[in-house]
Formats: structure tokens, C-alpha cells, sequence
């Protein structure tokens, strides 16, 4: 009997750019020590993200909402998917207190896709930021949310409290969105990105994760549809495979490609451009405010 040794390639190694310093200081120690006490779900530690400890250092931090099972089952994504757990109704106050606690000056609030719920998840949305408020009245807030399948009633109820940021991601070029974010539309999220500031959000923002097989042409085709969009603040990224299940890295994108992009986005007329290899969706965020 002939056995056929498949020959299996190896996946590239990372470039250097692509290595993180640990997260050290004495702020990003502080504040590891009461996320572990007091059991607090930040999505910088969940998510492992690479600049957990220069984010914490400027007392910013991500929180995620509407608990750890996703609806969707998008290729690039480490979050689970599944039947979500019934809505934790105390769940505002958690992350209010949270941040008073951590002493957070600019939180980041996100959340899983919750199709399954008839408000899409936005009632406790809109909850969660008015608890921030009364319980850290001097915190800015960003919240990056789900698209609510483009239903304006829930997008409405996330205007009406005002974050100092909203932000929706499209993730990818418009070619891949099918595959990378199956159960999304590219046109349904410049939509929602369009609506929120024609309905008065001040700032508005959206990010991209290159490394999936996207040309340079269609990052900025992206680029331009955003700016049609009116969206203020960009960011770019390049996308890691969070497991041998989820969408291979086609590229590692190198530094000078991240910087050409920076500049077109600039040129563009964005207010804030992010591009680098490191960046993710919530890096630098404390500058998007102004």
C-alpha cells in the first residue's frame, strides 16, 4: 500500500515589523491588576490586543457588550459564533463601573452581532453610554457598532445619546466583503456610516484590515467611498488569522505600503488617518475626539 505524504506549506513567518513589544509601565500593571480582581471584560485583553499597553498607558480601553457569542460568522473574526446568552440587563452598570475603576479617560465600547434580538442589541446600547455618562460624567466615548442590519429606528437610538465618536468597520474591500464578513453588505455599511452623520454625529469613523487578498486600486476605491460617505477618521490595519479555521493572511502588508496609504487618506481630506501594520480599530482613539 502506497501511502501519499501531502506536502504541507508551512505559513510565512511574521515580519519584524509585525513583532509587539510586551505591555509593560507602571499604569498597564495598575490597571492588569484590577481587570484580574475584579473580573472586568475588556476586549484589549480578551482579544490580545498587540497595544494593549501603550492604549492603557493614555487611559484608553475597549469594552465589549452584549456578551462573547456572535450571531455571525465572519472569516476573519476570533470572536465565537453561536446561540448568544439571554441580554444581561445589569450589564450597563458593569461597564460604568468598570471604567470608574480603571479610571478610564476614553472608552471604546463595542459589541458582538446580535441579529437575534429584535432591537439588535441597541436598547442596551444606548443604556450602556448613559450609565457611562452618569457614572464617569468627564470619560469621552467611542462606540463601534454592528451595522443593526441598517434598521435606522436602532441607529437612532445610538444617535440620540451622542458618543463623541461612532464608528462602523468595513473591514475589507468591496470584492471580499462576501467572504470576509459573510452576513454584510458593503453598500448596507456606508449606508449606516452615512446616515449617522447626516442624522448629526459629529465624528465618525471606519477601519479596514488589509492582507486578505485586496489590491492597492480597491483599498482606495474604499478610501474614496468613505470620503463620499463623510466619514472623519480611517483606520488600517493588517489582518492576522486569529485561528487555522478563519481566512489565511494572503500578505503581510510592509510599512512603507501602510505609510502610502496614510498619505492618500490624508490627501483625501480625512481628519485622522491610522495605517500600520499594528493598528486596529480602536488604536489612538483618544486622538479621534478632537
Amino acid at each position: 500500500m502506497n501511502t501519499v505524504l501531502e506536502s504541507i506549506t508551512p505559513p510565512a513567518p511574521k515580519p519584524k515589523w509585525l513583532r509587539v513589544k510586551l505591555p509593560t509601565g507602571q499604569k498597564y500593571t495598575e490597571l492588569r491588576g484590577l481587570v484580574d480582581k475584579y473580573k472586568l471584560n475588556t476586549i484589549c485583553t480578551s482579544g490580545s490586543c498587540p497595544n494593549m499597553g501603550e492604549c492603557w498607558g493614555e487611559g484608553t480601553a475597549t469594552f465589549m457588550i452584549l456578551g462573547n457569542i456572535c450571531t455571525r460568522s465572519c472569516g476573519f473574526c476570533g470572536v465565537k459564533t453561536g446561540r448568544p446568552e439571554t441580554v444581561d440587563w445589569d450589564e450597563p452598570e458593569k461597564v460604568a463601573r468598570s471604567i470608574k475603576i480603571m479610571n478610564i479617560k476614553h472608552a471604546v465600547i463595542t459589541s458582538v452581532d446580535r441579529d437575534d434580538l429584535k432591537d439588535m442589541g441597541s436598547i442596551i446600547w444606548a443604556e450602556t453610554v448613559k450609565a457611562i455618562r452618569r457614572m464617569n460624567p468627564n470619560t469621552t466615548l467611542e462606540t463601534l457598532i454592528p451595522d443593526f442590519q441598517g434598521n435606522t429606528r436602532n441607529l437612532d437610538r445610538i444617535i440620540e445619546v451622542a458618543p463623541e465618536v461612532v464608528s462602523h468597520n468595513m473591514e475589507t474591500v468591496k470584492r471580499l466583503t462576501r467572504e470576509v464578513r459573510i452576513q454584510a453588505k458593503y453598500e448596507k455599511s456606508l449606508e449606516v456610516l452615512r446616515y449617522l452623520k447626516e442624522q448629526g454625529i459629529t465624528r465618525t469613523k471606519s477601519g479596514i484590515m488589509l492582507g486578505l487578498g485586496e489590491t492597492e486600486e480597491e483599498v482606495i476605491q474604499v478610501l474614496h467611498d468613505l470620503k463620499d460617505a463623510k466619514v472623519d477618521i480611517v483606520t488600517i490595519g493588517q489582518y492576522l488569522q486569529p485561528s487555522k479555521k478563519h481566512l489565511p493572511v494572503k500578505e503581510f502588508i510592509t510599512p512603507e505600503q501602510f505609510a502610502k496609504y496614510e498619505q492618500i487618506g490624508k490627501e483625501l481630506g480625512f481628519r485622522h488617518v491610522e495605517s500600520g501594520a499594528l493598528v486596529r480599530s480602536s488604536y489612538h482613539a483618544e486622538k479621534h475626539i478632537h
